[in-house]
């Protein structure tokens, strides 16, 4: 029978990715997902790229290869692949170019660039691009945050991301004191898809100037976790992570906030800036959590209380993706 473990693999296979922000693409930017290295890119006639970053000839790193006008070139002997399709289209030691091996090519992937970053699928995507009916009509400006690297799992860094127990301990600093007792959650899933909707109370934090807003939390399995605040006079932002799989036990955090174009409280700079304290007071907890990903195969004894019942069904949500990556 297959392990869970290993069905979790498989779907994350089958889902989406980021692997760069899109502020970066100035030049090749290396990229490894789940155990495959990659390169991306923006090609001269501004294709977003995801390809394998191996040149077939004879090993060559294409992320430190040169970016050509529909083509990479391996910085070692200079072949050159399409940005289309992989395929090899010049190698400059051969004076007929009509001799090219046939079967030289890279593998090529699907390529979204959406959220101020570059995002991409190893196999038939089981599901959609992600596209939350909460961001479609707010008009979002996005600003990409520096990645984190985290030494553990997409599924407990998505838990980390939704889990509100932990923030008296935890966020003393970002949010200032706040209850150890959770009220009862409002949570609802369908699908893939778990949404939780709470007020904030600004309190002493550094929020506190904006005032009390409501906070629709989301997630999607595997690997997209959100708050959209609405606020009453300033508007709507957004936080959120898309923690993209290395290995299996081992993450590179993507994340960013948006503001609404009719936003009017901070910047997109200053709201980032504090999110980022957030995220960097869970680093030194998560990264120290055991088993450092999700027990799908029960391998350890676990306790829930009403508290994690936005956690718990996520785990609900990627047991529903794991079931229908085995059907497909």
């Amino acid at each position: 029978m297959t392990s869970k473990r290993a069905q979790a693999e498989e779907a994350m296979r089958h889902s989406w990715f980021p692997v760069a922000r899109s502020v970066d693409l100035g030049k090749p930017v290396p990229a490894t997902l789940l155990g495959v290295k990659l390169v991306v890119y923006r090609d001269a006639a501004g294709r977003v790229v995801v390809q394998s970053r191996r040149c077939p000839h004879r090993g060559g790193d294409l992320s430190i290869g040169e970016v050509r006008e529909a083509s990479i070139a391996c910085p070692y002997h200079g072949w050159e692949f399409g940005s289309a399709d992989g395929a090899c289209v010049r190698v400059p030691s051969l004076p007929d170019q009509s001799k090219i091996p046939p079967k030289a090519r890279i593998a090529t992937y699907p390529a979204v660039e959406r959220f101020g970053h570059v995002w991409t699928v190893l196999k038939d995507p089981i599901t959609e691009m992600y596209d939350p009916e909460e961001w479609q009509d707010a008009d979002l400006e996005w600003l990409a945050a520096d990645p984190i690297d985290s030494p553990v799992g997409v599924g407990v860094t998505i838990e980390n991301f939704r889990d509100v127990a932990h923030f008296p301990f935890v966020h003393k600093v970002s949010m200032g004191p706040t209850p150890e007792v959770v009220e009862a959650l409002d949570v609802r899933r369908d699908g893939l898809d778990v949404w939780m909707f709470r007020p904030l109370d600004a309190g002493s934090g550094e929020w506190a100037n904006d005032g009390d807003c409501m906070m629709r939390y989301h997630c999607v399995a595997p690997g997209l976790a959100s708050i959209t605040y609405d606020y009453e006079k300033l508007g709507v932002r957004v936080v959120a992570g898309f923690p993209s799989p290395i290995s299996y036990e081992h993450v590179k955090i993507f994340w960013g906030v948006a503001n609404s174009s009719s936003y009017s409280g901070l910047s997109l700079a200053e709201n980032l800036r504090i999110e980022e304290m957030v995220y960097l007071e869970d680093v030194p907890i998560v990264e120290n959590l055991d088993p450092r990903e999700i027990p799908w195969d029960n391998e350890v004894e676990e306790f829930s209380v009403p508290a994690d019942m936005f956690t718990l069904n996520y785990r609900r949500c990627f047991l529903d993706l794991m079931r229908r990556t085995q059907v497909a």
